[in-house]
């Protein structure tokens, strides 16, 4: 066989590209409309690395094999086609690396193929992943680091990237990890490093290095995290709190980067794997949080930097101390580029061997001398020496950033105390607009340690942030620039506000802007209440969608404490999403008050399509109260309220999202009160008429479509509905909508498979329990009651009905007829193989279960740890 003289050659970039789930995917669509996507999805790809002067090379199933003459060309390719077929069912990973293989007339020949083949298999579906090789080549791209990583029959540890910043569940290494890789080797710390590694082969699981600030506990844990990526099978993960204030919010922001949306016990359970917590002391409080974790999951080892210990049982401290002085002089000399002298020497003990201390010297002595640094170190020290009650190296640390910010110009030092307004880092666009910043002075602070650029975000160390915001502080300029930050996240907020009103939006850029959006509340809320109010308000289709109920609710509540005097309309938007929240919750008696305060500020307002949405909350209210009737009066009227919204010259896009959940509602309410003609007839035209168009009002009435089409008998058709319901809610990560469509169709698949009934109803209730929400998860325990007596365990099923009659009285939120008559049955089966007084007594025990131990029992008996 000649060689193929299309095939580039010499430097080529390899890309690999896979169909997650194909599988799974073939079973949920069927043959023929499996066929249809997968045809769709080889046309998009084809024609996406053709225009970029990509060679197919090979082609099996439902993976591709290309060859680029440019890792750009390879890069715009992958993005293009992740772009096109985001929005479908199809997800594909891909992998692109580069290197120089061997053409022959087999074809490519060399390790590059086998690398770059392994980099796609460790991806997710929309995940576009590259080598260091292939990164280093590119420019205009916005990469994120993820760290070094193990793949299958490649020897070492790889670096690899993801094209952008969307957040994925760890990668499928052999050692799973999110580790930074850091900017140079680990200079010194020897020592240290056994140490700390004994310690924790020792069996320690709760290990804290403590220290003040430059002492390098990060550096030197993120050294041991790395050494130690081998040794734990579950993975080993950096978790950074540096910009997070809220303790609250500590185990959210693990299993967030761990990509757990089961329950961060559920997800972690008995895995080998290794948090590094990062800067914990901004959110201490949370250590009986993380104590109860770790005794929940046996196999889980912590690694904790802070400047104050845990003090929880277990807790091992490693007091991290100043570096050796031949370290310091080392480190100082790597990075200056100079070689040791007793002058180095000197200034080094000066600097107390404090590692970030001696890399902000050493990095003045591009300007000046050895000596010269020193003179102005000694004379900076004698001005900030500290009381007697003082920690020496603190106050060596601050004299040293002190005397680094001396040397900035005046427009550096401005910038500088100007960008400590943002809390996880900014993007270009923020820094220009909030802190009028201008890319020259950015760079410089870049290049003087002072300020950090990665992932398309400037940031900086905590200490360095700490020491710029009290530049600011007390200045009129303080002042400027917390309201020119609530001003440009306010503004965002707005943005994502007007997307959710037409149902088209995504929560990536939010997310990343969480811990900004939090400052700006704070700002808010000290200098311009009303702002506070409105904040919240826009906030609110987010935090639903991400099950951040509880966060919602505080603060709403805290911004309408704060603003008794905001503008009507803001108060009746916060008052309708608290009230939105708390219907979530199954908190229906707050939900109620909170809506019909909204509806009476609308009504005085004469706002139609505010009292609209308000109407439609109300009428989901009295559906989850069992009072049918009144919940189709509501959502009518909800309905009519849109209609004369539009008649009255309101804009249609604004109102067709809200008008879609609404109608979709009204066919549930149908489906629920046994009207199942109607109910059918709205799911099939509120399906027809937002496909392509609304996913969110798409979703959830193709789950009124699917319960009507059930409860008629139509199964075939109910399934295939609920079945693209969760494809959509998956890929838009509609999380609410999926846990109770998995559980739609685990009761349909009760009579015909209980197995998988099994399985759809454990992942509904994980989500359940993560949300908050008691109402799903007693709906969850009744279903897995009739799993369990399918499988002849009477005696699990009365336990789980008890537990779900208790939670259904908590909340208020009775079953419906059909549901009533189920459970009913349910019971009497159980009460039949039991004999009444056995199945009381368990139906007993579940009536003194929690919400959590209900749950806990539940996952207890499907096989969970």
């Amino acid at each position: 066989m000649p060689v193929r003289e299309d095939l580039p050659t010499g430097t080529v970039t390899f890309l690999f590209t896979d169909v997650e789930g194909s599988t799974k995917l073939l079973r949920e669509l069927g043959n023929r409309a499996y066929a249809g996507a997968l045809a769709e999805h080889r046309r998009v790809v084809r024609e996406a690395c053709a225009s970029e002067d990509g060679v197919e090379v090979d082609t099996q199933g439902d993976a591709f094999f290309f060859a680029f003459p440019s890792a750009s060309g390879a890069l715009a390719a992958a993005s293009a086609f992740t772009q096109a077929l985001a929005s479908g069912s199809v997800r594909v990973r891909a992998g692109l690396h580069t290197g120089t293989p061997l053409l022959t007339d087999e074809g490519y020949v060399g390790d590059d193929v086998h690398f770059a083949a392994r980099l796609a298999a460790s991806g997710h579906g929309g995940q576009v992943l590259l080598s260091r090789a292939t990164a280093a080549l590119l420019d205009g791209y916005s990469l994120t680091d993820l760290g070094e990583h193990r793949l299958k029959d490649v020897e070492g540890a790889v670096g690899i990237f993801q094209l952008g910043g969307t957040r994925f569940p760890p990668l499928k290494t052999i050692s799973n990890t999110n580790l930074p890789r850091p900017a140079s080797p680990l200079l010194g710390r020897e020592t240290e490093l056994q140490e700390i590694l004994s310690t924790i082969e020792a069996q320690a699981r709760l290990v804290t290095l403590t220290g003040p600030g430059g002492t390098g506990k990060t550096r030197l844990a993120l050294e041991v995290a790395l050494t130690l990526v081998g040794a734990y099978k579950g993975g080993v993960f950096w978790v950074g709190f540096a910009p997070l204030r809220d303790s609250a919010l500590v185990t959210e922001t693990i299993a967030q980067t761990l990509g757990a949306k089961d329950g961060l016990v559920e997800h972690i359970a008995e895995r080998e794997l290794l948090l590094l917590l990062d800067n914990l002391e901004h959110v201490i409080e949370a250590a009986p949080e993380l104590s109860e974790l770790l005794q929940a999951c046996p196999n889980l080892t912590l690694l904790v930097t802070s400047r104050e210990l845990m003090h929880v049982s277990g807790e091992v401290e490693y007091a991290v101390p100043p570096l050796a002085q031949a370290d310091a002089v080392s480190l100082f000399c790597v990075r200056s580029q100079l070689q040791p002298s007793a002058e180095i020497a000197e200034l080094c003990v000066r600097l107390d061997n404090l590692p970030l201390a001696v890399e902000l010297a050493a990095a003045r002595t591009k300007a000046l001398t050895v000596s010269q640094i020193t003179e102005r170190l000694s004379q900076r020290l004698d001005l900030l020496k500290g009381g007697r009650d003082a920690d020496p190296r603190q106050h060596t640390l601050r004299a040293t950033i002190e005397w680094s910010h001396g040397l900035l110009s005046p427009e550096e030092r401005e910038l500088y105390a100007r960008l400590s307004v943002f809390a996880g880092g900014c993007t270009l666009e923020a820094a220009a607009q909030v802190a009028d910043a201008d890319l020259d002075t950015l760079q410089s602070l870049v290049e003087k340690s002072l300020l950090r650029f990665s992932n398309g975000r400037f940031w900086m160390l905590e200490t360095i942030r700490q020491f710029a915001a009290e530049k600011l502080a007390g200045r009129d300029a303080a002042v400027r620039a917390a309201r020119g930050h609530l001003e440009y996240y306010l503004s965002r907020a707005r943005e994502f506000a007007e997307q959710s009103a037409t149902g088209d939006y995504h929560l990536d850029h939010i997310d990343d802007e969480r811990d900004n959006l939090r400052v700006a509340l704070e700002t808010a809320l000290a200098l311009i209440p009303s702002e506070a109010v409105e904040l919240v308000g826009c906030l609110g289709q987010y935090w639903i969608d991400r099950g951040s109920f509880h966060e919602g609710r505080a603060s709403i509540a805290a911004a309408l404490a704060a603003a008794a005097d905001a503008p009507a309309a803001l108060r009746a938007r916060a008052l309708r999403v608290a009230g939105s929240l708390a219907a979530k919750q199954a908190d229906l008696d707050e939900a109620e008050r909170l809506a019909r305060e909204a509806l009476g500020i609308y009504r005085a307002d004469q706002d139609a399509r505010g009292a609209g949405l308000v109407l439609n909350t109300l009428g989901v209210v009295a559906w989850y109260r069992g009072n049918l009737s009144e919940a189709t009066q509501l959502i009518e009227e909800a309905l009519g309220e849109y209609e004369a919204y539009e008649e009255g010259g309101g804009n249609g896009s604004r109102i067709a999202h809200a008008r879609h959940v609404a109608t979709s509602n009204l066919a549930a309410v149908a489906a629920a009160a046994g009207d199942y003609a109607r109910a059918i007839d709205a799911g099939r035209k509120i399906v027809s008429g937002v496909r392509g168009q609304d996913d969110f009002a798409l979703v959830i009435g193709l789950n009124a479509l699917g319960l009507a089409l059930e409860a008629t008998g139509q199964r075939g058709e109910a399934r295939r509905c609920f079945e693209e319901a969760i494809l959509v809610s998956r890929s838009r990560e509609f999380t609410e909508a999926l846990a109770y469509i998995l559980a739609s169709l685990a009761h349909l698949e009760l009579a015909r498979a209980p197995s998988d009934a099994l399985d759809h109803y454990r992942e509904s209730l994980k989500l359940m329990r993560e949300m908050g929400e008691t109402r799903g998860v007693a709906y969850c325990l009744e279903g897995l009651s009739a799993v369990a007596l399918s499988r002849g365990s009477a005696v699990d099923a009365a336990t789980l009905l008890g537990a779900a009659s208790r939670m259904r009285e908590q909340t208020g939120v009775p079953l419906d007829p059909t549901e009533r008559a189920e459970v009913d049955a349910w019971v009497a089966e159980a009460a039949e193989a039991l004999g009444l007084q056995a199945s009381h007594a368990s139906w007993s025990r579940g009536r003194g279960m929690t919400a959590d131990q209900g749950v806990a029992f539940a996952l207890s008996l499907t096989g969970e740890p």
